[in-house]
């Protein structure tokens, strides 16, 4: 018999980690770009091969989040749940408190889908 892990009831009590596999940085730079974060994807597949390969595209793509992304993605450190990284963001973000859950929930599910982070 296959083990199942139980999910928490509800959304917001769910905690997310961020894949170990995913390699990612804070931007030192002096610009406006100063402290976010950029995350390195690679292009894996047969498609990437052919296109790495006869186009010249990359083997690595850098994600650069910007500030809301890089806040959120430095809250998901495996203690937070949906509802605690919804807290701060409402401290980082005021102005945002209206489209803030659907936000966040849009950006951990497109996360999630591309395996940039995990449930814990």
């Amino acid at each position: 018999m296959r083990k199942t892990k139980k999910l928490p009831a509800n959304y917001m009590d769910i905690v997310f980690v961020r894949n170990e596999r995913c390699p990612w940085r804070r931007k030192d730079d002096d610009g406006e770009d100063s402290g976010l974060v950029e995350i390195d994807m690679e292009n894996r597949g047969f498609f990437n091969a052919v296109a790495q390969r006869f186009f010249n595209r990359p083997r690595i793509s850098h994600i650069s989040l910007d500030r809301y992304g890089s806040t959120l993605w430095l809250a998901l450190d495996g203690k937070n749940s949906v509802n605690d990284i919804l807290s701060k963001m409402h401290e980082t973000f005021p102005d945002e408190k209206e489209k803030m859950l659907n936000r966040i929930v849009h950006f951990l599910n497109t996360l999630e889908i591309h395996r940039f982070i995990v449930r814990t």
